[in-house]
């Protein structure tokens, strides 16, 4: 685990919405998916868990809801105890990928539904409906059965139902999943807004780095059932604490080689073709230790223009025209998939396949991390 991971779960703080409390889970009593969990959810946060699949992100969503009992440790909801504590007793609302809507009922019927468990009046449950429903713009559909709505208005209607009866939490387990990019994107806007009208605590799990990216408060990466870093969506991106979030959080570069020298938070690796970078030292063991260097590709300069701490020479290999921007595929310092993004507004340089390039970075921008194969 993190340095970043390790201080956020050394203490648990009163008055979190969730905790969780050195939860363990495994299905078969041998292997662990879930190691020795310690997170906190403060009141109204929203947070996602995210990682591959098998990282065990959705373990800990079911763990949560109640669906899946934890093999060891204790979660919290409010500071009460739950571990015992049936999924109807809790309390929360659950937006699932396949929406889970009733198909015979209309949407206002799926709404009610809920509120008819918890014994509502009818006025009652009639005044929440029509506020869920204007919430998420559907005033207008209450009357309608979902299979006569677009799976955007469906994904809504579930949406509104994990909310109408005010729960404190609200889990979502990939619920955009389902959705095309344009219609998925538009989603995470309308949730997140939604989100901050609110002020419900959110647990959501996703695989997809833009999604928890754009709508968290934090991030908890995910691999092998330990959380790799604990972060806010840009300390995530700008700092990463090791190797495995520096390549699942956005597009990044890496060159391997060995740490020559160390001066304060700087260090200098000479690469494994000789080529010598300065870097900033972040998860390293020290001199004659191998590291591995991550640099995010809108960090370097193509025929950089004033004087740099790294400055290295490229061969084109590639030049994709993206609209905002291009995306220049490179051969640099024996790595032949370094990836160089360049702003349409902003180039000085036409890249022309095969042709050689400088290239310059700030130190600051090469992350001096752990070794990976």
């Amino acid at each position: 685990m993190s340095a970043t991971a390790q201080a956020a779960s050394s203490s648990h703080v009163r008055g979190a919405a969730v905790r969780f409390e050195h939860v363990q889970k495994s299905y078969d009593g041998v292997v662990l998916v879930v190691k020795d969990l310690n997170l906190d959810i403060a009141p109204g946060e929203f947070v996602t868990m995210l990682g591959p699949s098998g990282s065990g992100k959705t373990t800990c969503l079911m763990m949560l809801a109640g669906f899946e009992p934890a093999t060891h440790g204790e979660i919290f909801l409010n500071d009460k105890p739950i571990n015992n504590v049936p999924p109807r007793k809790r309390g929360i609302g659950m937006v699932f990928q396949n929406y889970a809507l009733f198909p015979h009922m209309s949407v206002a019927e799926n709404l009610a539904f809920p509120l008819e468990i918890r014994k509502l009046g009818k006025s009652e449950r009639d005044a929440k409906v029509k506020r869920a429903l204007d919430m998420v713009e559907l005033g207008a559909f209450g009357n309608r059965r979902p299979a006569q709505l677009s799976g955007g208005q469906q994904q809504r209607v579930a949406v509104a139902r994990a909310l109408v009866f005010d729960p404190d939490l609200v889990l979502m387990d990939e619920p955009l999943g389902a959705l095309d990019k344009q219609l998925r994107e538009q989603m995470q806007y309308e949730i997140k807004h939604i989100h901050e009208s609110l002020g419900v605590s959110v647990v959501y799990v996703t695989h997809d780095q833009t999604e928890a990216l754009t709508m968290s408060d934090r991030v908890a990466v995910f691999q092998d059932g330990v959380i790799q870093q604990l972060s806010s969506p840009d300390e995530l991106y700008e700092s990463p604490q090791n190797s495995f979030v520096a390549q699942f959080i956005g597009e990044n570069n890496k060159l391997s080689g060995t740490v020559t020298n160390v001066n304060g938070d700087r260090c200098t690796l000479t690469l494994d073709d000789g080529t010598r970078i300065m870097a900033e030292a972040v998860n390293i063991d020290g001199v004659n230790s191998h590291s591995t260097i991550s640099l995010r590709p809108e960090r370097v300069e193509l025929e950089p223009t004033e004087s740099r701490d790294n400055v290295v020479n490229g061969i084109v290999k590639e030049v994709l025209y993206l609209g905002d921007h291009l995306r220049i595929v490179m051969s640099v310092a024996g790595n032949d998939e370094f990836i160089v993004k360049v702003p349409n507004g902003g180039r000085s340089v036409t890249p022309v396949e095969g042709q050689s390039y400088k290239l310059g970075w700030s130190a600051g921008d090469a992350k001096a991390l752990d070794s990976v194969g």
